[in-house]
């Protein structure tokens, strides 16, 4: 029972230092530069390679997270491939594995309407 109690304190004294926020238990870290490297559009591109139906132009990178390898998170104009399609805007995660193999692990919708404040939207 001491050796919980112990533990179950150095957790605590570990999340008040701010570890968990930093990132460091697999938080996501917030990009200082949305600016996106050569090195992250490779990882992107891998990741998206064998994708078909919709084009993905990454706009900004938007943060890590650090697990078993680094899952990235972008920001997209995604546009469906057909004549006048309309763009939208996609948040594209994307893990990259120690081994420097890069997966989709989820796209999801940015519905700007949803992002405006109730103010905006009277």
């Amino acid at each position: 029972m001491k050796k919980i109690i112990a533990l179950m304190l150095a957790l605590l004294m570990f999340i008040g230092t701010g570890a968990i926020a930093d990132g460091l238990l697999g938080g996501w870290t917030v990009a200082e530069n949305t600016a996106i490297t050569e090195e992250q559009k490779a990882v992107f591109d891998k990741a998206l390679e064998k994708l078909v139906g919709v084009g993905y132009e990454p706009i900004a990178y938007l943060g890590s997270q650090t697990v078993a390898g680094v899952n990235h998170c972008f920001l997209c104009k995604a546009t469906v491939i057909y004549p006048d399609a309309q763009p939208s805007f996609k948040l594209v995660y994307i893990h990259e594995d120690l081994e420097g193999n890069a997966e989709i692990l989820n796209i999801a919708d940015l519905d700007i309407a949803e992002l405006s404040t109730p103010a905006q939207q009277e």
